[in-house]
């Protein structure tokens, strides 16, 4: 099985530009190929799904034990002539000061030949000694090669190209030039989702293009191809024979929230769910006979105005809750669902009501991380006392805090911070959970959606 890892120094140094534009060259190509995402992310995935033409796939070496991460790359890869795998963050950050989590220890457990990405954009030479730091902090690591970013000329390339072979005896691949049309627009939590329509669509053709005329691709897909067979990944995370549908889940999925782990909504359906889309902008009310709703996250505040005018789904989802039917829903789903969004210049902005609170954007910093989160309520994922691994990502906080009788998690640290609302059939909170972190986490949301009217049974 062909795979890469294209992993970064750091955050910023042209990974997903360099992989959109690999994935769509190689696409062009007609190679089949599967693109992942290492880590906790949901935009640079959209992405790789926009330039490869088909879902990206998340692999956490930390959320998720480790045969479940081997078991998703085997189940997803089984199609594939290849597979490129964008890092996260630099090469060896994970979480804390370990190597769990990281793009390192990733490619190591899936053993995949690794391409360091290196901005070269305010240095030449120097280039060489960091690859050469990169590649003796850790011998272990399979790293095979070399792509520059933001090279400014070829006489740029030859003086950064030249030191980092020969310091290092690793291939320099290639280069992406510093030109600002393949460069991607950012904002306040970094890209622009592409489910949003904002892009210039024509920017991936461009990548494509450059890619194949500065990157040698025939010597990329050499490197893939001396992958070793893997082994390992058998779980039970998925069942073993066929479950028909017995529950019809609204999904919510629209400019405002599509922030979905693809392996989630797999698993879902894997277990019975019948996955029904649904816009908060502009659907009226729910989808008919749900058992159940899924609202993921997104950025609810660039678009508060519209969804606050959406009254009358509002009043659906108030409905929902009040007949008990399951919510799940997290970070801009815990927004919506509150009675409130306070923006970025302090406009309020009437959201769902279904749990109380406001959640209001005017902290000085992100809340970004990995969390260990114990229930605080039984709910229809978690009873109380039990612990799962998630990750936390946003701007804004609940402007009153979290009450202790309604709190659905208290996250670990010092000192113990609560966190989202369990009420009723209800769970909303900040936290993002990967199914696979837990097998019983699916098949549980799916048999309480089931339980409810107009579920399937």
């Amino acid at each position: 099985m062909a795979r890469l890892v294209i992993a970064g120094v750091t955050s910023g140094s042209g990974k997903t530009t360099v992989a959109t534009a690999i994935l769509g060259a190689l696409r062009r190509r007609n190679v089949n190929v599967q693109p992942f995402k290492a880590g906790p992310d949901y935009i640079d995935p959209s992405y790789h799904s926009r330039a490869a033409g088909k879902p990206t796939r998340n692999l956490d070496s930390w959320m998720l034990p480790i045969p479940v991460v081997q078991d998703l790359f085997s189940r997803a890869t089984a199609a594939a002539e290849v597979s490129v795998v964008e890092g996260m963050m630099g090469l060896y950050d994970g979480r804390a000061d370990t190597e769990e989590g990281s793009t390192a220890h990733l490619a190591k457990l899936l053993e995949t030949p690794t391409i360091l990405v290196v901005d070269v954009a305010k240095t030449s030479r120097t280039a060489a000694a960091i690859v050469l730091g990169c590649q003796r902090f850790d011998p272990d690591l399979p790293l095979a090669g070399v792509i520059l970013n933001r090279v400014a000329s070829d006489s740029h390339y030859r003086w950064a190209a030249g030191p980092i072979e020969t310091a290092t005896g690793l291939p320099v691949l290639g280069y992406m030039p510093a030109r600002a049309d393949i460069t991607f627009p950012e904002r306040h939590l970094g890209l622009i989702p592409t489910a949003e329509g904002r892009l210039d669509e024509e920017i991936f053709t461009r990548l494509a293009d450059q890619a194949e005329a500065t990157i040698d691709l025939d010597h990329l897909l050499a490197i893939a191809h001396t992958a070793v067979p893997l082994s390992g990944g058998a779980t039970d995370l998925f069942p073993t024979e066929t479950v028909p549908v017995r529950a019809r889940i609204g999904l919510a999925m629209d400019e405002a929230f599509n922030f979905y782990y693809e392996d989630n909504l797999d698993l879902l359906r894997a277990w019975g769910a019948d996955l029904i889309p649904f816009s908060p902008l502009r659907d009226s009310r729910l989808p008919a006979d749900i058992g159940g709703v899924y609202i993921g996250g997104g950025f609810p505040e660039l678009y508060a105005a519209e969804l606050a005018a959406n009254g009358s789904l509002h009043r659906s989802l108030r409905h929902a809750a009040e007949r008990g039917l399951p919510i799940l829903a997290e970070c801009g789903g815990l927004m919506y669902l509150a009675d409130g969004i306070v923006d970025f210049d302090g406009q309020s902005h009437a959201m769902a009501a279904v749990v109380p609170g406001w959640s209001v954007l005017d902290r000085p910093r992100l809340s970004l991380g990995y969390r260990t989160a114990t229930s605080q309520n039984a709910s229809f994922l978690l009873e109380a006392g039990e612990s799962v691994r998630g990750h936390e990502f946003h701007w804004s906080q609940l402007r009153d805090g979290v009450p202790q009788e309604t709190a659905a998690y208290a996250f670990d640290g010092a000192p113990t911070r609560l966190e989202g609302c369990c009420v009723g059939s209800v769970l909303a909170s900040y936290l993002h959970i990967h199914f696979g972190s837990d097998p019983r986490l699916a098949p549980r949301f799916v048999a309480a959606c089931a339980s409810k009217d107009g579920g399937m049974s």
